[in-house]
């Protein structure tokens, strides 16, 4: 609990020339996952991935791979990124959108400023290689494809899924997948690999730019082979979001497999939560109105005084409310454009630090409805601490009675992040066997200091084991 890093959820920040030794054990999860910093805008310089591999006598549940590709996309600015987050912040405006996409750190021959830096990297024909996904991009989900070649999804998020024959994959900002590629073409070919947006919402700008990088099939080429042109793959279009939705709801979980969980059947909470944007209500009509987001009207703020793990293991009052809601306060036409017409109160969400108290053990089964007070995207909500089943999926405004029997109960996919279909809506389910304080937020980095977030209160369970322990003593204070 006390490694998982939010600031101000887990523990107040780490100052400048200090250190804190994040402490965690891998157990029951093989795949990759991504680590990185989630304090501010330094996401876009400090990240990392996390490979768990299988220990040492097992072996993953297909074919072994002849070896490992990590593929990490990222965006770059040719700015000073914290500055960008505080205009922002400030403001109530959007940061400008980032100069490059980047693969491997990398963005590509396509930007003028980068056309000898490129990722590359050597293939032998008729071998297989695991390709390790991962975005992490500030605020773009991506779609990304390798001329000539399908791959199969085997993984996300770290959990096994079954084999599924792709040749897009589409990936949200703080979700991994894992992919296998074989090696089919002809020696001394060379093949794009290439990653630009999927841009859900119709009226929020992005940069329209393609990062790439290159495989090159090596061994015994002839110089006619080697200088054959470069293929490129051919992208969905931005905002092709039929294929997006093709791809992020056609993944099913390996039933069986290392680490396969059945779906709980009994649930003890029943949530409905509304997420997307709206407008800050403020006295200064200097800066307002401004950009707000908010989760079943809720806008979140971060504690300033102290983290709410250390307010929750200590007993301070003060620092968070007990009071976020099961329900939307008012029930409305979510994807209706027009709604803030007649109900223009519904745009100005209540700012607050407004928590779910969950007794241990208890299972949740959670909606994520998106609401379009002001436009409609795709967002893609991470929970802190937990997996969760992804039960369904869909568009429009979610109808109990209709869509519950859409639920997958038998091999749904199991992640922390979910890319709610714009103007749609999730099913989500888990078990809060994790004492401590979780966030659940849009990783669409943006959204989160406009409150686009809520956090999860896990009570203490009967035993030492499943009880929050005390911290440890390097952890940072405010």
């Amino acid at each position: 609990m006390w490694a998982d890093g939010p600031s101000m959820i887990t523990q107040c920040p780490i100052k400048p020339g200090n250190s804190y030794a994040y402490r965690f054990n891998i157990t029951g999860q093989e795949g990759t996952l991504w680590w990185h910093a989630h304090a501010s805008f330094l996401r876009a310089t400090v990240y990392g991935a996390l490979i768990i591999r299988p220990k040492s006598g097992h072996s993953y549940p297909f074919p072994k791979p002849h070896k490992e590709i990590p593929i990490l996309f990222g965006e770059w600015w040719n700015t000073d990124v914290v500055a960008l987050e505080e205009a922002a912040i400030a403001t109530g405006v959007p940061p400008n959108n980032s100069d490059a996409y980047t693969i491997n750190g990398l963005p590509g021959n396509l930007y003028p400023c980068s056309k000898d830096k490129m990722f590359s990297v050597g293939v032998v024909k008729g071998n297989l290689y695991l390709l390790r996904i991962i975005n992490a991009a500030m605020n773009t989900q991506l779609f990304f494809k390798i001329a000539n070649h399908k791959l199969t999804v085997v993984a996300a998020d770290a959990v096994y899924t079954k084999p599924y024959v792709t040749d897009v994959i589409a990936i949200a900002p703080g979700q991994t997948v894992d992919a296998l590629l074989y090696t089919d073409q002809s020696i001394g070919s060379s093949y794009y690999m290439a990653a630009h947006p999927y841009a859900s919402s119709p009226t929020a700008p992005f940069h329209n730019t393609t990062t790439r990088g290159v495989i090159h099939y090596i061994g015994g080429a002839s110089k006619t082979q080697r200088t054959k042109p470069v293929l490129m793959p051919e992208l969905p279009p931005f905002s092709d979001t039929p294929t997006a939705h093709r791809f992020y709801s056609n993944l099913t979980s390996l039933v069986g497999g290392p680490h396969w969980v059945p779906v709980p059947r009994h649930v003890d909470e029943e949530m409905l939560v509304t997420i997307g944007l709206g407008l800050e209500a403020c006295a200064d009509n200097k800066t307002c109105p401004k950009f707000s987001a908010s989760m079943n009207n809720h806008s979140f703020v971060i504690p300033k005084k102290l983290s709410i793990s250390e307010a929750v293991f200590n007993g301070v009052e003060g620092i968070f409310t007990p009071d976020f809601p099961d329900q939307p306060p008012v029930k409305f036409d979510y994807t209706d454009t027009n709604i803030t017409q007649t109900n223009p109160g519904l745009l100005f969400a209540k700012k607050s630090t407004s928590v779910k108290v969950l007794k241990f053990n208890t299972t949740v089964n959670l909606v994520l409805q998106n609401h379009a007070l002001i436009g409609v995207e795709n967002h893609p909500m991470h929970l802190h601490g937990f997996n969760f089943h992804v039960l369904a999926q869909g568009f429009g405004n979610y109808d109990p009675t209709r869509d519950r029997s859409k639920y997958n109960l038998v091999n749904p996919q199991r992640r922390n992040t979910v890319a709610v279909p714009v103007g749609g809506w999730a099913v989500t389910r888990f078990r809060a066997d994790n004492p401590g304080a979780w966030i659940m937020h849009c990783h669409i980095d943006v959204h989160l200091p406009f409150g686009l977030a809520m956090v999860f209160v896990v009570e203490n369970g009967p035993t030492k084991s499943t009880s929050l322990p005390p911290p440890p003593p390097d952890l940072p204070r405010c």
